[in-house]
């Protein structure tokens, strides 16, 4: 597992695509899949950022995927589809609680200046990196096949 920091400094490219397409429409926008009590997979849309070197989110204590991440920190992160092409970014790791309340605020300014609301009570959690993939569709929407790049954090 890694940072965000070091698997930019690795691969600039594909950081700077995944940002790209995680802030597109202002904050950041992903679906968050998570692994509940039974095995089977959950899906949600997160606001997730970048701070500090890290890749971060807040979520409310309340929410199902807040109790999947403590009891099981394996996740997928995939951005949402930009309008004018298919191109793809998906992160995959284990995301760990930050009991933290400066950094959560250091979080919280971010999304906040990035137009997020908060209502000042969600947990932090940290999504550290194990593989990466970056999908490029030149022709826009339906062209087949992508550009793939596949990054690993142990191929280093």
């Amino acid at each position: 597992m890694t940072s965000w920091k070091a698997f930019e400094s690795i691969a600039p490219e594909m950081a700077a695509g995944g940002l790209k397409l995680l802030y597109q429409f202002g904050p950041g926008l992903a679906f968050l899949a998570t692994v509940r009590k039974d095995g089977a997979p959950r899906l949600h849309p997160i606001c997730p950022t970048v701070v500090d070197g890290a890749l971060y989110a807040l979520i409310l204590p309340s929410s199902p995927k807040c109790g999947d991440l403590k009891r099981d920190g394996r996740y997928a992160l995939h951005t949402f589809p930009p309008v004018e092409n298919d191109d793809e970014f998906l992160v995959m790791g284990r995301a760990e609680f930050v009991n933290d309340t400066a950094q959560a605020a250091r979080v919280r300014d971010d999304q906040k200046a990035r137009g997020m609301t908060s209502t000042e009570d969600e947990e932090l959690f940290r999504f550290d990196i194990d593989r990466v993939m970056y999908a490029k569709y030149p022709g826009g929407h339906g062209t087949w096949p992508p550009k793939y790049l596949v990054w690993k954090a142990d191929s280093r």
